[in-house]
């Protein structure tokens, strides 16, 4: 019944219709106010207050519907100043207002163009700087449409940028030049302001100028986060990819780290930035990109806006909408509506209200299972995806490791370079030997630090195959786990199977238990006809026979309803069935799809552990190629003394040289071993590495003191020491050029080196002293001959001295005159044919050994 307590309850609700009105109006009135205050012809900044309270509006209604149905009745095309602090107004909202701001600015874009073509095509000094303003507004716009992880305000964490980046080189690649479009729209809107700011308007206090700086604090707000963000997706993209590569990104940022720093201290400078923002300082010099430690050194530059007290004429504005709950009152009202409607309750319980409750509980049973096996299930979900991240994170840190073995791979080549060139000058300098032993030992602190080197490459290695092998493990794990998840899946189709026969049980005994009441109601009915049969017979029962007609047919009226009652529970019934199919299919097809989603995840796994192995079959085979490039100097250095003519001072034994050809035939053999175990094995060069740079000195050792050796023998054997040195080094050059390539690799053999080494050994042990072999009687004879030779030496001397004495007393003498001149050659003999006789015996006395002589 209608009661006195109604009428509150609807006059409340049409004081609360006019409210909400009201408060509509009013806050339409205060936007519209706000945003004529802030957008006006003037030539002044934007005031703080009513930008705020634009933000504000939009945080209000979620969104900025409001704002733009009053921009665009804006006359913007009449005012370039106008159209300016427009700009500057939107971006102050994209940044600070409602993240719903950005999709209803993505509806005005053709206005915002159109504004800023505009003003692009006429010469006016605020127009220019509106159609840079518009084209930075549109890139900042498409950008955060594009990458939503970042907000308008561009203030996001390191882990936020790493996931926005991901793992994907392509994409950060992407993403790294659209940064550098959006960091050069803001840059170049500085700079257009700057350059417009000439001497005479350099003071920044005037209103003048401080409405084209008021702009710039959000430039330096954004570019201050874009500067960081690029930092950390360079030093990314140096991880993934060469230098060479990157170079017009190191260019490019470059340039814009001059020009930022440019900007930032220029307006560090203004008193006008210095009351509202406080810039930050940027380093003297960019990060090098190509150390990568140089991260650890890169400070975040922070902007800070301090928090000015908000003006005593501002009032709060209710950013929370707040909604009454229902008074005790109108609670009433409805009880009463419903008691008037339905009745009040009898509580009577009957058969169907348990069998109802019964249903009830089972299908919270029913439903308490399956939320059971859904957490079940999320929770091996929630334990596969920490073991994927697991597995993420261990990779990262192994490609963290291997540039950083790039990286102390080049230092090393670097040192190794200016080592060399130290070694170039010291050899200018010094002397012939002090030059042979400065070779002798840069070439043995070389070989210390390649065997040093390599040692490091081996413990690298052997840490690449254990985390290779934790890898492995757990794959195993994960595959394991794939087959729980594929088991809980049998498990659900077996339940919901289950479920499904239940349900049918459960049909098929409703169905019984109609066909029963159906069957109870025919006999009923049949008794009835036998009861008016024998009413009819029976006249005199009359009244008794009435009343058990009436108790039938009300028996009759209770057994339709109970039939209609279980009709509506069996279709009731058949409803849950169906939803619950539909529930079960759907967490099947979830599974499956979580189930190929790890597997396609594993297979990632795999082609990126492939990719490792990969990687680490080029870096052995880049070690081999290293030492075979020192390899080849050592050698090549050996067969340059060859033809050195500074090198025929030095001398050696024979005995020297079988010691030395014996060692480098000794160390060909360990150069086939390693050999055979590099092919067998790609990843184990380890023994040919080793072996290569023992090869290589012992046989540059064995070329220079055969060539030294050839210096002492006779001219024979000196000519066969010397080609077959130079034989063996070209040998070693030509086995050393196959290891280059990995196809001429397999081919590569050292028979023919071997057999020069064999022959230089053999030629060795030709020229050893003999005199061990030389019989007795053999010795005796050869003194002898020896004794005879040498006094025959010493007679021909005493006759050489007395000859010459005679000489010098006949010129003393002046005894003879010259009649004739005769020449004589050694032993030649002539008379003399005129003159003096004394002249004459002199002449034939003489011994003309000495060449040409004058007989006076």
């Amino acid at each position: 019944m209608n009661t006195i307590k109604n009428v509150p309850a609807r006059v409340l609700s049409r004081r609360g219709g006019h409210s909400l009105e009201a408060e509509r109006e009013q806050f339409d009135k205060n936007q519209a106010m706000s945003i004529s205050k802030a957008i006006n012809t003037l030539e002044a900044p934007v005031k703080e207050k009513h930008a705020r309270r634009i933000i504000l509006g939009t945080h209000h209604e979620k969104g900025a519907f409001t704002f733009w149905s009053y921009a665009i009745g804006l006359p913007l095309p009449s005012s370039a100043i106008l159209s300016w602090k427009f700009c500057h107004v939107l971006h102050k909202v994209l940044r600070d207002g409602h993240p719903n701001v950005l999709q209803d600015c993505q509806r005005y874009r053709s206005n915002i163009r159109e504004t800023g073509d505009l003003w692009g095509h006429l010469h006016d000094r605020y127009g220019q700087l509106v159609n840079i303003y518009t084209k930075l507004l549109l890139t900042k716009i498409s950008f955060h449409l594009k990458h939503p992880e970042f907000p308008p305000g561009l203030e996001v964490t390191d882990e936020v940028l790493e996931k926005a980046a991901g793992t994907d080189v392509n994409n950060i690649f992407q993403l790294t030049v659209e940064m550098f479009d959006y960091m050069d729209c803001e840059l170049k809107l500085a700079e257009s302001v700057f350059r417009q700011l000439n001497t005479s308007m350099a003071v920044s206090q005037m209103s003048a100028v401080q409405c084209r700086l008021a702009p710039l604090i959000q430039v330096i707000q954004d570019c201050s986060h874009l500067y960081h963000y690029t930092v950390k997706l360079m030093f990314k993209l140096h991880s993934c990819l060469p230098a060479d590569t990157l170079q017009g990104h190191r260019d490019r940022f470059h340039e814009q780290f001059r020009s930022l720093k440019s900007f930032f201290k220029r307006a560090s400078d203004m008193l006008y930035f210095k009351r509202l923002i406080q810039i930050p300082r940027l380093p003297e010099n960019p990060p090098n990109f190509l150390r990568a430690s140089a991260l650890a050194e890169h400070v975040k530059p922070v902007v800070v806006i301090p928090e000015d007290e908000a003006p005593e004429d501002e009032e709060p504005e209710n950013l929370i909408e707040i909604s009454t709950a229902p008074t005790v009152e109108q609670q009433n009202v409805s009880s009463d509506i419903f008691e008037q409607t339905f009745g009040p309750p009898n509580g009577i319980r009957d058969d169907r209200d348990l069998q109802i409750e019964n249903l009830k509980k089972e299908v919270d049973l029913l439903r308490a299972e399956l939320e059971r096996i859904k957490l079940e299930a999320q929770r091996y979900i929630t334990q596969l995806k920490a073991q994927i991240n697991s597995l993420e994170a261990e990779v990262e840190e192994q490609r963290k490791q291997k540039q950083k073995a790039l990286v102390d791979n080049e230092q090393l080549r670097d040192e190794l370079e200016r080592l060399q060139k130290a070694k170039l000058e010291g050899d200018k300098s010094r002397g012939l030997y002090l030059e042979a032993e400065k070779k002798a030992s840069a070439t043995e602190t070389r070989y210390i630090k390649l065997k040093e080197k390599h040692n490091e490459l081996i413990n690298t290695h052997a840490e690449l195959l254990r985390k290779n092998a934790d890898t492995a493990k757990q794959l195993t794990v994960t595959q394991q786990s794939q087959e729980e998840v594929a088991l809980v899946k049998e498990q659900l189709a077996f339940q919901m199977d289950q479920v499904k026969r239940e349900s049918e049980m459960k049909l098929e005994d409703h169905m019984l238990q109609m066909e029963q009441v159906k069957r109870d109601l025919e006999s009923k009915k049949e008794e009835l006809a036998q009861l008016q049969q024998s009413l009819s017979r029976s006249k005199q029962a009359g009244s008794d026979l009435n009343t058990q007609l009436e108790a039938l047919q009300a028996e009759k009226e209770t057994l339709r309803k109970v039939v209609s009652e279980k009709d509506c529970e069996l279709i009731s019934t058949k409803g849950l069935i169906q939803e619950k199919e539909l529930l079960l299919s759907q967490e099947a097809e979830k599974r499956v799809k979580e189930v190929q989603e790890l597997q396609g995840k594993l297979l990632e796994k795999k082609g990126q552990e492939q990719n490792l192995q990969q990687k680490l079959l080029e870096e052995q085979f880049s070690i081999l190629q290293g030492t075979v490039k020192e390899a080849e100097g050592i050698i090549q250095d050996a067969v340059a003394k060859l033809d050195d003519p500074l090198h025929i001072r030095c001398t050696s034994s024979p005995d020297y040289l079988v010691g030395r050809a014996q060692a480098a035939l000794e160390s060909v053999n360990a150069v086939e071993s390693g050999h055979g175990r590099y092919l067998s094995n790609p990843a184990d060069v380890t023994g040919l590495v080793g072996a290569l740079a023992q090869f290589a000195h012992l046989t540059a050792d064995t070329i220079v003191n055969g060539s030294a050796t050839s210096h002492l023998a006779p001219t024979d054997h000196a000519d066969k020491l010397t080609e077959t040195c130079r034989d063996c080094g070209q040998q070693s050059l030509d086995y050393l050029s196959k290891l280059k390539d990995k196809q001429s690799l397999r081919q590569a053999d050292l028979a023919d080196v071997k057999k020069r080494l064999q022959g230089l050994l053999q030629l060795g042990q030709e020229l050893r002293p003999k005199s061990l072999d030389i019989r007795q009687e053999e010795l005796g004879d050869m003194v002898d001959k020896e004794m005879a030779s040498t006094s025959a030496a010493i007679e021909d001397a005493v006759r050489r001295i007395e000859n010459l004495e005679l000489l010098h007393r006949l010129d003393e003498g002046n005894q003879a005159s010259c009649d004739d001149i005769y020449t004589f050659t050694e032993g030649d003999s002539r008379k003399w044919k005129g003159g003096s006789n004394t002249a004459g015996v002199l002449c034939q006395e003489l011994p003309l050994d000495r060449g040409t002589h004058l007989c006076f």
